[in-house]
């Protein structure tokens, strides 16, 4: 029904749905009206002007996801850590891409629709135009934020499934969870993994202290855990009396069980984890002693694509260090490619890489602590804005770059851990000279120290 024939008495009382045609002002004005509010409240105009079935389908739509996205806001205030755990389950992350298509279209659907009502020919030429190029600057903005939303959602579940493949949920030992982080490279011109890097992060549930325990690589006659199989075949300590390997120290635990004692840990594979990363896990935790839940390891050559998908960081050069060459007895064989020099830079990750791995000019325990810095900028880099522009390229930079034995299940806790943790000091305990020789450690003492640094003073009271 046109509102020529509508009934006098209609056209008056509903003056949107038939509105003064021969009038321009009204129907700019109507139609900036019916912009608005379908913007606002979906299927409000095809209630007022339009198709009331599909305005009330709209709304009973619109309504619901209201109504959806409130129930998880306030799940979010009440319960984070239950919160993060429900929305990275794969079946819910599931359906909110089955969601973040279907409410676009709609939208889509309904403001076509509006943009229909609006009788755009019969609006005068700034508001033709005006209403057009919103209208069209708001499809786009909808149909661009539903498929960032649909990729976001299928990369994070993908990522989550690539890197924490571990089963097995352990809880906390002592009010404390224990990771192991491994920092390794598998470069091009490398020969299989190395574990260039050891340290295990202990952080406490209750308050999400956090302590970082560095293992220097050259750490000499290291005692594994008790039930440990490695434990019987170095009952006095790793390569105390020899090893399988040319060089008895830490880092070389992992090459000599991968290549030679593998069949010690035959579920490891199975766990999301090798036989040489649990031997790893069990003399670490013999070194300290404590156990430990967990490890991280980080591939170096796969952690510059994260630098490079976070957009660089940001670090302070202490000292000049090469890129590229090599250096035998103070002399430099193959010159560097060219140096970093001191100052505040934000390096790329090749240069990153660099950093981090330099050793030629400096000793293993600057390496060790400037890929400790390393691993605080990029958590620092790590702010919403940052992950959210680019979101698909990190996650897909972080599949390649970590693996862990961490389930899925735990992703949560860890982002509570996180959380707790983000605006307190990481406390550093570095098992290096002065305070430790790697050739002749005092693990006694070592376990003394781990001991006392996880004892929290009691707050004085005042007042």
């Amino acid at each position: 029904m046109s509102s020529r024939e509508a009934p006098v008495a209609e056209r008056v009382a509903l003056p949107v749905r038939y509105p003064d045609v021969e009038s321009r002002q009204v129907m700019d004005r109507r139609a900036w009206w019916l912009l608005v509010l379908g913007f606002l409240i979906p299927g409000s105009a095809q209630v007022l002007a339009g198709n009331r079935r599909l305005g009330r389908f709209g709304l009973a739509m619109t309504i619901i996801g209201w109504v959806i996205a409130l129930v998880l806001l306030v799940f979010l205030l009440a319960n984070r850590t239950a919160f993060v755990a429900f929305a990275t389950m794969p079946a819910v992350l599931v359906v909110f891409q089955i969601l973040v298509v279907v409410y676009p279209v709609l939208w889509i659907v309904l403001a076509l629709d509006t943009l229909r009502l609006t009788r755009l020919v019969r609006l005068g030429g700034a508001a033709r135009a005006g209403v057009g190029v919103v209208t069209a600057a708001l499809l786009v903005l909808f149909g661009g934020a539903g498929a960032y939303a649909f990729v976001a959602a299928g990369s994070t579940n993908a990522t989550l499934d690539a890197v924490f493949v571990g089963t097995e949920v352990a809880p906390p030992v002592d009010g404390y969870y224990n990771i192991l982080l491994i920092g390794a490279d598998s470069g091009d011109d490398r020969d299989g993994l190395r574990p260039d890097s050891t340290s295990v992060l202990s952080v406490e549930v209750a308050t999400g202290h956090a302590i970082m325990y560095g293992l220097p690589r050259d750490l000499h006659n290291v005692p594994f855990s008790a039930d440990s199989p490695m434990q019987p075949i170095y009952p006095d300590g790793y390569g105390r009396d020899g090893c399988a390997v040319d060089v008895c120290q830490l880092n070389s635990i992992y090459t000599e069980v991968e290549l030679f004692r593998p069949e010690l840990y035959p579920d490891a594979v199975a766990q999301g984890s090798s036989p040489g990363i649990q031997a790893m896990v069990d003399a670490a935790s013999g070194a300290l002693g404590i156990p430990i839940q967990y490890y991280v390891l980080i591939d170096m050559q796969g952690f510059a694509q994260l630098v490079d998908a976070l957009g660089g960081i940001t670090v302070n050069v202490q000292e000049s260090l090469p890129v590229g060459g090599e250096w035998e007895d103070g002399e430099n064989i193959v010159p560097a490619d060219y140096w970093l020099e001191p100052g505040v830079q934000v390096l790329d990750g090749y240069n990153a890489l660099w950093y981090a791995r330099s050793r030629y000019t400096t000793s293993d325990y600057d390496r060790m602590n400037r890929q400790r810095e390393v691993q605080e900028a990029i958590l620092r880099q790590f702010d919403p804005g940052t992950v959210l522009s680019k979101f698909a390229a990190i996650m897909e930079a972080g599949a390649q770059a970590v693996r862990t034995d961490i389930p899925r299940g735990m992703f949560s806790t860890l982002v509570d851990l996180a959380t707790k943790a983000r605006d307190q000091d990481v406390d550093k305990i570095e098992l290096t000279p002065p305070t430790i020789d790697p050739e002749d450690p005092d693990f006694a003492y070592i376990h003394t120290l781990v001991a006392g640094s996880r004892v929290q003073p009691t707050p004085t009271p005042t007042g």
